[in-house]
């Protein structure tokens, strides 16, 4: 029998807070239970996390230093016919904000245009080769979107060629701040900001609005800019709280009737519903997002630019049908990777387990979706990962992209392996990296030694992180709606996970490719459908499961019902044979293990938290992972009853 080999995390009820938060909003327990676990944790904070508009957000003006110069630099720009030019980025950000600005730049009246800097041929933000470029067609202010923060030496070439810069960005900063006039970035304001959280067109939102602002010209363009944002926001896969949180909820309900003909064609070839009541993340995450960021990966980004800042309902179906077949490339170069990366995998002597770390380079992969097939195998196997391909006209050069798990930072692990990297950036879940292909070997051996400080064999497993449990009694229309009207939901506030145990599998069939139709029930006789995406490998399935899940709306024939959309399934507890490393305690399971190498015990209960104690330390931590973890007093209780138990039964003397 094989089931998925995943790592369940099961957020602690709290009974009391619980009853707090639905006497105060009216909210159920179940979902009460959710905003607490986002860190909701009292009446005032869930009335603006359920109402965001009620929040008085302080100007734009008091929070950028730099927004002021910002406007009155280009205000100028545009009343003297000064030509400005936009430096975008290639992915679905940087092309979203560069549209905005440019929409912006014509309702005003200025004389702007863009470059977007080659994928393959330049590689990420501004650089030199564009700084000269715009100098010699006279060019009077360069504006970075979603770029230009780490862009030392282009910037200071500006500067001495005469030119006037304004950076607008969102990526971390350098230990260096390039010398431009001026400087927007959210990682420059404080950690309790509501706008830290935004993408670089959230940026380019703040600083289009407010200049039409000191135009007198705000009110006719809006609502254009705020479609753009959200298209942005959502597809760069920014954190949805904040700010992202109050104005994305305004922007899902308003694209249904998008006037941008760019947008009308995007959903009608994506085969988004104009009749829905408002958009929700998933369909810009899943459908529109990936048609414009499959441009800029591997077709040419003036594509996706076109389609959003034309008027045009002709040139916007055309465009939208190129992002459709380049899309459809897209996915099956992604495929195709995928199956070449596992069958690397399985055929040559990769150990993951070992070095708790992925690593896989081949030749002739695409540069462009070898990020997306690093995550596809982050899902797969649970490890962080980082997969590259040698460049096409240098095989001597290797350029990757990494993505991470919940307890590994793959920045921080770059920066480990720096004096073996040439260009390389990212934050904590996703990177990118450039080497030389004779450094490949020191390569995974430092990010090995970097995973095994932080990963132990126990996290190198898929994590699904569950809410709360529940029955299916409680899993009806109104607790699907309540859920649908705290969108959105995304990255920082993921959609709602559940779970039911012990549940009967009455029916189960496979479909299509590789999933799963269910039809599940309980001890009451209370039944649901589901299904299981990409679970058909698992195939028949045993009796009964704990199971873990999505709620769902599936509309056929008219008819809408609530469905489960499964995402994790284990043994029931009954039926689970224990391992001889578990043990019980006051009538909670526990898992412990000592490395002998680290003179370490670990315990680790059914939450996923850890209690790491090394030998002869009264000090031990606890936490879901290291990074997080708190210290603890071992000697105190219950810390050093259970402490007793565990070496018992791994028969260790003190």
């Amino acid at each position: 029998m094989k089931l998925p080999d995943q790592r369940w995390y099961i957020a602690s009820p709290n009974p009391e807070q619980v009853k707090i938060l639905v006497a105060e909003t009216g909210l159920s327990p179940l979902l009460a239970q959710v905003i607490l676990n986002r860190g909701i944790d009292s009446p005032k904070l869930a009335q603006v996390y359920i109402t965001p508009d009620v929040e008085s957000l302080p100007d734009p003006l008091d929070e950028f230093p730099d927004l002021f110069p910002s406007i009155e630099l280009l205000k100028e720009a545009i009343e003297t016919g000064e030509k400005i030019a936009i430096c975008g980025d290639y992915d679905a950000d940087g092309m979203t904000s560069t549209s905005l600005l440019l929409r912006a730049f014509n309702h005003l009246g200025g004389d702007a245009y863009y470059e977007i800097p080659s994928r393959m041929k330049d590689g990420y933000g501004i650089n030199e080769r564009i700084v000269e470029k715009f100098a010699e067609e006279g060019v009077g202010v360069i504006l970075t979107v979603d770029n230009g923060i780490a862009a030392y030496d282009p910037i200071k070439l500006a500067v001495e060629l005469g030119l006037t810069v304004i950076i607008t960005d969102h990526h971390d900063l350098p230990e260096k701040l390039p010398p431009a006039d001026a400087i927007l970035n959210p990682k420059l304001l404080p950690l309790q900001s509501p706008y830290r959280g935004l993408a670089g067109v959230g940026v380019a939102y703040i600083l289009a609005v407010t200049l039409a602002e000191k135009f007198n010209k705000r009110e006719e363009i809006i609502d254009a800019l705020l479609e753009l944002f959200t298209l942005g926001t959502i597809a760069d896969l920014a954190p949805l709280v904040g700010v992202n949180r109050r104005w994305l909820k305004k922007g899902l309900k308003q694209l249904p009737n998008s006037q941008l003909a760019g947008i009308q064609a995007l959903m009608q070839v994506a085969g988004v519903s104009e009749e829905q009541k408002q958009l929700k993340p998933d369909d810009i995450g899943f459908k529109l997002g990936p048609r414009i960021n499959a441009v800029g990966r591997i077709g040419d980004p003036q594509t996706a630019i076109e389609l959003l800042t034309t008027d045009d309902p002709g040139m916007a179906l055309e465009r939208a049908m190129q992002c459709e077949q380049i899309n459809g490339k897209r996915k099956t170069l992604c495929e195709e990777i995928e199956k070449e990366a596992i069958h690397l995998i399985r055929t040559t002597p990769i150990d993951y387990k070992k070095d708790r770390v992925l690593v896989v380079i081949n030749y002739k992969w695409h540069h462009g979706v070898i990020g997306i097939v690093a995550s596809r195998l982050v899902e797969r196997y649970g490890v962080p990962v980082f997969i590259g391909t040698y460049e096409e006209d240098d095989t001597s050069k290797i350029r990757g992209s990494a993505r991470g798990i919940e307890e590994f930072n793959i920045f921080e692990a770059l920066v480990y392996c720096d004096n073996l990297l040439g260009k390389y950036g990212g934050h904590k879940a996703a990177g990118g990296f450039g080497l030389k292909a004779e450094n490949l070997t020191a390569f995974k051996e430092k990010l090995s030694e970097f995973a095994h400080r932080l990963l132990d064999p126990s996290h190198l497993k898929p994590l699904v992180k569950i809410d709360g449990q529940a029955d299916f009694q409680q899993l009806n229309a109104q607790l699907y709606q309540h859920i649908d009207s705290l969108q959105p939901w995304g990255i920082a506030n993921a959609f709602p996970v559940f779970w039911t145990p012990n549940v009967k599998i009455l029916e189960q069939r496979t479909v299509g490719k590789n999933h799963l139709k269910l039809v599940l029930g309980q001890e009451d006789g209370q039944e649901m459908k589901a299904i299981a995406w990409r679970f058909g490998s698992y195939f028949p399935l045993p009796k009964r499961l704990d199971i873990a899940y999505k709620l769902t709306e599936n509309h056929w024939n008219g008819n809408v019902n609530i469905e489960l959309e499964i995402v994790g399934i284990r043994l029931p507890a009954s039926a689970k044979i224990k391992p001889e490393n578990s043990f019980i305690y006051q009538g909670k399971e526990y898992i412990c293990h000592y490395s002998e190498q680290e003179k370490e015990l670990r315990i680790k209960n059914t939450q996923g938290k850890v209690l790491a104690i090394r030998k002869g330390q009264r000090k031990g931590l606890l936490g879901i992972n290291r990074q997080e973890a708190k210290e603890v007093d071992v000697t105190k209780k219950p810390y050093f009853d259970i402490i007793k138990v565990a070496m018992n039964t791994l028969n260790l003397t003190k």
